[in-house]
């Protein structure tokens, strides 16, 4: 059974590569084109995937809580690639906080770009905070859901790691509202490996944190509340490891 679901991973993945690249060849001029057109594109991909997944790995996913169509910025839990589209092929007009690395991948970077999202370079902590607020300020002409990952980085299941100062600082500049987001999704893809295991894979949109908090009271309770969430959601699908368990 486990070899099968191994080759059944491994053609998921393969198919999902060879359709991003016919997406991003095919409708490359009509994105570059327009926003709205590579949003489209973006979302079509983003469906695909979560379609396919479920056929061919057993992935259901189910979102909850209501989805953010407004002005805000959503703080979301982040263990794998395939957070990124479900929460993606949730909202209307996502745009992310972003490795600068990626920009210059082929056809990828060109989208992300196109869509408003924030390249940040990890490197450079303070540089790079001054240039993410800089940049989030600019793109504020460009209406739309800010997705940010307050820990910076993909945190497998069982795996703890600190939350960092600049969703609080865009919190404090933007003046909207944060939806804090949770997921259990690392359980059943996980950050490395082929293998992809059947379950339902759930991203929670949390009660929004109206602006107006404290830095300090505002990361306090945008940890708390979405690492409890992820934990219970975890713990809701079998998961039983703990906090500090290594990835």
């Amino acid at each position: 059974m486990i070899a099968i679901r191994w080759v059944l991973s491994l053609i998921f993945i393969i198919q999902m590569y060879v359709v991003m690249a016919v997406f991003a060849v095919l409708f490359f001029p009509f994105a570059m084109a327009s926003r709205r057109a590579a949003l489209w594109v973006c979302h079509l991909y983003a469906r695909w995937v979560i379609l396919t997944a479920r056929i061919l790995c057993g992935i259901r996913t189910e979102v909850r809580g209501t989805a953010p169509v407004g002005e805000v910025i959503i703080a979301a839990k982040h263990q794998s690639f395939f957070d990124i589209l479900v929460i993606f092929a949730s909202v209307p007009r996502p745009r992310f906080v972003m490795k600068r690395e990626l920009i210059w991948t082929p056809f990828l970077g060109q989208y992300a770009l196109r869509i408003g999202c924030i390249p940040v370079d990890r490197g450079k902590r303070g540089a790079a905070l001054a240039k993410m607020k800089a940049d989030v300020e600019k793109g504020r002409a460009e209406p739309g859901q800010l997705v940010i990952y307050p820990q910076g980085t993909r945190v497998a299941p069982g795996v703890s790691m600190p939350y960092k100062v600049g969703t609080g600082l865009l919190y404090q500049q933007l003046g909207q509202p944060c939806v804090p987001t949770a997921t259990n999704i690392g359980l059943f893809w996980p950050k490395r490996g082929i293998l992809r295991r059947p379950g339902v894979a759930v991203v929670e949109f949390l009660p929004t944190i109206a602006p107006g908090l404290s830095l300090s009271a505002f990361m306090k309770k945008l940890e708390a509340e979405v690492e409890t969430a992820s934990d219970r959601l975890m713990v809701e699908a079998g998961f039983s490891g703990s906090r500090d368990e290594s990835a």
